[in-house]
């Protein structure tokens, strides 16, 4: 049976959906994998990330992912946010220019 909303603690998803310009694909991958992710971690805001591959909704010309993390709240999103985030995605426009565009979405897990 499942836990009443109020028995357990909300997990938080925090999603970027990036639209990657077809040919720039590996690159971001190994962005993502050895610059990206390694950063986020050290701040420790952010958890057990997913790179997912969007299937549906696929534009001619470009290739979508998700990366996906866990954050305990909202609060501490947003100081993640403003301590690192918005210094990644300064690095992921200087890097990538407008072949990769990010779509961030906060998600709540109910059950």
């Amino acid at each position: 049976m499942f836990a009443k909303q109020s028995e357990r603690k909300n997990m938080l998803i925090y999603n970027t959906t990036y639209q990657v310009e077809e040919g720039q694909e590996d690159n971001f991958l190994i962005w993502i994998k050895e610059f990206y992710l390694p950063e986020v971690e050290k701040a420790g805001a952010l958890h057990t990330p997913r790179i997912v591959r969007v299937l549906s909704h696929r534009e001619e010309g470009s290739t979508c992912y998700s990366l996906q993390f866990e954050v305990e709240n909202s609060g501490v999103l947003h100081r993640w946010h403003l301590e690192q985030g918005t210094k990644l995605n300064e690095e992921l426009v200087k890097i990538f220019q407008d072949k990769v565009v990010g779509f961030p979405t906060l998600m709540e897990v109910i059950e």
